[in-house]
């Protein structure tokens, strides 16, 4: 399974709703905290693809759009250095229909070699049921001083490269030349930016992706900066104006209004 299943015209847009474990509900609202609400955002602004833990999808999943089944997951109540354990199987992500599966990995962490180690046993796993494979890649750790930097974005995304990921979701370093670095060293494995949370405006989110494809990156995969928004559908269309219909900021910004 190659990843063009998530493509469209060379580029991407993907729908992540695996916040739950990870934050708790603490990122939602009346209308967020209702996974079908965000699968008819999926389907209504024509993403690529959505990204949900096995639970999710076992009681919403209906195959509108490509599933991107995530295998690991942790909570932020135990602090330290962070592990995310696998949750779920390759075999069971088939099951439920998905056309890849993700993994995080958080490199820097003391516990990064059990990540990776596991990231590569389901990475050949996948290959055997033509499953496409997505690393979110986040250095994080005591030993990680700044996570935003040139340098460790380029090693995130060059780790995903290195250990087969198809696609990588990494942080986005604040502007597209020293993000175009990190593109440039996951080669052929497609960059999307990591959203994080909700940007204080519009501009300023749109901004960020703009400079993930000005640097020639494949485009996103965010969450809260859409279903958090007052409007979502309408900030679905000006991310497929920008991100896929190649329009120019000004004219997206302009849309939004």
């Amino acid at each position: 399974m190659s990843f063009e299943r998530f493509m469209e015209r060379g580029r991407s847009m993907i729908i992540a709703y695996d916040h739950g474990i990870e934050h708790g509900p603490t990122d939602f609202n009346d209308r967020s905290a209702d996974p079908q609400y965000i699968m008819d955002i999926a389907e209504g602004g024509h993403f690529n693809g959505i990204a949900l833990q096995k639970g999710i999808a076992e009681k919403y999943y209906d195959g509108r759009i490509p599933l991107i089944l995530k295998l690991n997951g942790k909570t932020e109540m135990v602090k330290g250095d962070p592990i995310s354990r696998q949750n779920c199987s390759v075999e069971y992500a088939l099951s439920l229909k998905a056309k890849a599966v993700g993994y995080t990995i958080y490199p820097g962490s003391t516990y990064e070699s059990l990540m990776l180690r596991t990231f590569g046993r389901i990475q050949e796993e996948a290959r055997k049921y033509d499953l496409a494979v997505v690393a979110w890649i986040y250095p994080r750790g005591e030993a990680v001083k700044d996570d935003r930097t040139k340098e460790v974005i380029a090693y995130a995304a060059r780790i995903g490269l290195e250990l087969g990921a198809d696609a990588v979701k990494i942080k986005y370093t604040g502007n597209p030349e020293t993000f175009s670095w990190a593109v440039r060293v996951a080669g052929k494995a497609k960059v999307f930016m990591s959203g994080g949370p909700k940007a204080p405006t519009d501009e300023a989110f749109l901004k960020q992706v703009e400079g993930v494809l000005q640097a020639g990156g494949t485009g996103i995969a965010v969450g809260r900066n859409v279903w958090q928004h007052s409007e979502p559908l309408k900030m679905a269309k000006a991310l497929r104006s920008l991100i896929i219909e190649r329009r120019g900021l000004a004219d997206v910004l302009e849309q939004l209004k």
